[in-house]
């Protein structure tokens, strides 16, 4: 099975995505509800919530691990490949890759939580594969708890995407990665507030390819996960109300969470 972790259901986008890029290959997700949001925590305290979310999937079968939280990959990614024998595949890397090479100008905009803001990565591994950026990032701590309590739409939501957008705009970005899984959920808010010509990168659907690449030139771990007949699971360590709904809107079809304290 592929393992998926995120601090909540954003990174069930890239669940999704994985499912529709890779058909066959069960999945078994942790969202970790109880401890979400990870962006304003300490880098060790990430770390250490990376490294119990990583050891559950590995008991429920994972023989790959992918980071689907910007805040951890920004912060545990470095732990996670060094602790575990595992193939380890974070939600930055295949972003940066795409940004880097569909940007006209090199002017790219972020947009993540404090902890993946803070952390530099995305300005540091832009730096590294196209050393003429100009990169200019923007903290929204206010939307991950919009998007897991269900105000994908509100008018509320709008205001505060405008105002966290305000100076990227500014700027004349010509891409904007969308360094929080759950912030595809919110593209169709987004991209008429940051310009039509702006380049969206969803970094979901390019972890999805990049993993699919992978599979590809492994035959070896390709014939240990493919699995068809062996359905997904999905685990969460809190169970709010709008959850649900929000779990099924993301995969079009109901979805079962399974409780588990980690």
């Amino acid at each position: 099975m592929i393992g998926i972790f995120d601090s909540g259901v954003g990174g069930m986008t890239v669940a999704r995505a994985i499912e529709q890029c890779c058909p066959g290959y069960p999945l078994v997700y942790f969202g970790d509800l109880a401890r979400m949001p990870y962006g304003p925590k300490s880098p060790a305290m990430i770390t250490e919530y990376s490294h119990r979310n990583t050891e559950f999937l590995l008991r429920q079968g994972a023989k790959m691990i992918v980071i689907a939280c910007n805040s951890a990959a920004s912060t545990a990614s470095t732990f996670l490949r060094n602790h575990y024998n595992q193939t380890v595949i974070d939600v930055i890397f295949p972003a940066v890759a795409k940004a880097a090479a569909i940007s006209p100008t090199g002017k790219i905009g972020i947009i993540g939580t404090r902890a993946t803001i803070n952390s530099g990565s995305y300005e540091q591994r832009l730096q590294v594969v196209r050393p003429d950026s100009k990169v200019y990032s923007q903290a929204c701590p206010l939307l991950v708890p919009l998007v897991e309590e269900g105000w994908l739409h509100h008018r509320e939501t709008k205001m505060i995407v405008k105002k966290y957008l305000h100076p990227l705009r500014d700027k004349q970005i010509d891409t904007l990665i969308l360094g929080c899984t759950h912030y595809p959920l919110l593209k169709k808010t987004i991209a008429p507030r940051i310009g039509r010509r702006v380049n969206i990168i969803d970094s979901s659907v390019e972890v999805a390819l990049h993993l699919r690449s992978i599979l590809e030139a492994d035959t070896e771990l390709r014939n240990e996960l493919y699995a068809p007949d062996t359905p997904s699971r999905f685990f969460v360590s809190d169970i709010p109300a709008p959850v649900h709904a929000l779990a099924n809107t993301i995969f079009g079809r109901p979805v079962l969470l399974e409780y588990t304290d980690v």
